[in-house]
């Protein structure tokens, strides 16, 4: 009767969980917006600590942040707005010189005796669809920032309810005391993890646009974007992001600049990912890349190409909530590397 009653219970907490499921994708026009917003205020926060250490009034400090928000997001909305536009209308010739190159290579593997079937080949493996995946997150990400007025709005909102969130968490539950250090936990952790994250990305990305500028690469501004959100996903979103700047160098450059662009890539990556993100973040917070992979998959399907941009914060974020309960525990032992979980926080 036990195990029944373990199995019945395990079955409603799953049905439970797929309507849950359904109605977020149901509702995704006005999830996503609001998900954005979280983030976004989320890494702001700390420029608000850092107003108030200057005993600048909160109000003040959220307008100012407010308004760095909406003067990055306009000009870089511009130049990437502008990018994507020119970008559109060459990439049929960029698909059809891609190709071109493809088939070169096929008949350079032919003298060698490597023999391949073009035709088979093209039908199969077309190297413009890897241009399309990442110029078409950028396009989604952009009929997303078209709420900006409604997304900012509520930054505004949660920026000002942000101290006070962690209280009134305490004061929901039965019993604050026994939870309290977990709540604490959780909440820095979540602070922690996106504002060093974002710092890194956002390294990553100028100094991916200006080593693609010294290489006279075409649209190096558009890439340096890419670079910057797709460092959300460890290992499979830096890949994602060198293939159209590498691919774009190949036909309108040649394979030596293609070569020096995917080298540059390599080795921005392997600083960022490998030494300096560890050092302020620890090595033991991080997700298998099976999870990544999959997570990249369910969220994208959930949430389109927002989703698929803010899987990895988003799974670490219930990877967090899970090791704050007994229970969850091991389900995010599964989801980790197998290293203990630490994040490095300022005292």
């Amino acid at each position: 009767m036990a195990s029944l009653t373990g199995v019945n219970k395990s079955l409603i907490i799953f049905a439970a969980l797929v309507i849950v499921l359904a109605g977020i994708k149901a509702a995704s026009a006005i999830v996503i917006p609001f998900i954005l917003a979280a983030f976004i205020a989320i890494i702001c926060s700390p420029l608000i600590n850092f107003f108030a250490r200057y005993r600048i009034p909160k109000g003040i400090a959220v307008v100012l942040v407010v308004l760095i928000i909406m003067g990055l997001g306009v000009s870089l909305g511009g130049l990437v707005g502008q990018s994507v536009n020119d970008f559109s209308k060459q990439l049929p010739e960029y698909k059809a010189q891609l190709k071109e190159e493809f088939v070169w290579l096929v008949d350079v593997a032919s003298q060698y005796n490597i023999l391949i079937n073009k035709e088979q080949i093209l039908s199969m493996f077309d190297p413009g669809k890897m241009v399309d995946v990442a110029t078409n997150m950028l396009t989604g990400l952009g009929s997303v920032m078209a709420n900006m007025f409604l997304i900012i709005l509520t930054v505004v909102f949660m920026l000002f309810e942000g101290p006070i969130l962690g209280k009134k968490i305490h004061l929901a539950l039965d019993d604050p005391d026994s939870k309290i250090k977990q709540i604490d936990r959780f909440l820095d952790s979540i602070n922690s993890y996106l504002a060093i994250k974002t710092l890194v990305s956002l390294a990553t990305g100028v100094i991916a646009g200006f080593y693609l500028w010294i290489l006279d690469v075409d649209y190096f501004v558009l890439w340096g974007v890419l670079a910057f959100m797709l460092n959300y996903i460890p290992n499979i979103g830096s890949i994602i992001a060198a293939v159209p700047a590498l691919l774009l160098a190949l036909i309108t450059q040649g394979p030596l600049v293609a070569g020096l662009v995917g080298a540059g890539y390599l080795t921005i990556n392997t600083v960022m990912g490998n030494i300096v993100e560890p050092k302020y973040m620890g090595k033991g917070l991080g997700l298998s890349t099976l999870v990544v992979f999959l997570s990249l998959i369910f969220w994208g399907w959930l949430l389109g190409s927002v989703g698929m941009l803010l899987s990895v914060p988003l799974t670490m974020i219930v990877k967090i909530a899970l090791e704050a309960s007994d229970e969850g525990r091991w389900l995010a032992t599964m989801l980790g590397t197998g290293e203990e979980t630490v994040i490095k926080s300022e005292d």
